[in-house]
C-alpha cells in the first residue's frame, strides 16, 4: 500500500519523505489556504516545491468545475512537472474531462467520491486514482470503510487498473483498516501516519534494555 500525505505544508512533507515511508502528497485548496498559501503565482510555486521534494505522485486540484475549464486548467497544471496528477471533482464534467486527460496520458485523481457508483464511473472514464473520503463518511454515521471494500470487490470484478487513494483519513487504525481490505493508497495527516510507530510496549520495551545496558555497563 502507497502512503501519501494530506498536507500543503513542506515542512511535514520533508519530515514524510525523510522517514522513508512516503511515497506522494494530495493537496486541495483548503490545504494551501491553511498555509497562507493564496494567488495564482504563489500556488504554483508552491505545486512545484512540493515535486521537488517527492519522487512521485502530487496530486493538484482543479478550481474549475466546466468541462472547458477544467481542461484548460488541468491541461496547464499537468505541464509543470512529470509528478502532477490532476485533481477533478466528481461530477459531470469532471468525468468527461477525466475521459480526456486519459486519452491524452495525464494522470487524474478523482475525488469527493462517495459511493461505488461514482468511483465506478471515474474508473470506466479511465481515472488512475479514485478518492473516496472515508473520514467524512463516518462523520455522517456511514461506514467509510464499507465503501473502500464496496469500490475494492467491483474493481477486481472487472480487472479495473484504477487505484483506490483512501482519503480523509483521520487515525491509525483506518489506515490499518484500509491496508486489511486492500486499498492501494492511503492519504493522511503527518500526525496519523507518525502514530504508527507509537506503541506503549515498545516504548517500555526499550527503556528496560537501556536500564539493563547501563547496568551491565556500570553505569
Amino acid at each position: 500500500m502507497k502512503f501519501f500525505i494530506d498536507t500543503a505544508n513542506l515542512a511535514q512533507i520533508q519530515e514524510a519523505y525523510d522517514l522513508g515511508v512516503l511515497d506522494g502528497v494530495t493537496t486541495n485548496p483548503s490545504l494551501m489556504a491553511k498555509e497562507g498559501i493564496t494567488g495564482h503565482d504563489n500556488i504554483i510555486k508552491h505545486y512545484l516545491a512540493i515535486c521537488d521534494i517527492v519522487d512521485a505522485d502530487v496530486s493538484a486540484e482543479v478550481i474549475a468545475t466546466d468541462y472547458d475549464g477544467i481542461i484548460e486548467e488541468g491541461t496547464k497544471l499537468a505541464a509543470l512537472n512529470e509528478k502532477i496528477v490532476v485533481k477533478v471533482p466528481m461530477i459531470k464534467d469532471g468525468v468527461k474531462a477525466i475521459k480526456y486527460f486519459a486519452s491524452k496520458g495525464i494522470k487524474t485523481n478523482c475525488t469527493l467520491v462517495f459511493s461505488a457508483g461514482q468511483a465506478l464511473l471515474a474508473a470506466k472514464a479511465g481515472a488512475t486514482y479514485v478518492s473516496p473520503f472515508v473520514g467524512r463518511l463516518d462523520d455522517v454515521s456511514t461506514d467509510g470503510m464499507q465503501l473502500i471494500e464496496d469500490i475494492r470487490l467491483i474493481f477486481d470484478n472487472y480487472g479495473y487498473e484504477t487505484q483506490i487513494l483512501a482519503a480523509s483519513v483521520r487515525h491509525p487504525m483506518h489506515i490499518i483498516q484500509c491496508a486489511k481490505i486492500g486499498a492501494d493508497v492511503i492519504t493522511a495527516p503527518l500526525s496519523a501516519i507518525a502514530a504508527l510507530l507509537k506503541h506503549p510496549l515498545t516504548d517500555s520495551g526499550l527503556a528496560q534494555f537501556l536500564a539493563d545496558h547501563a547496568k551491565a555497563a556500570g553505569k
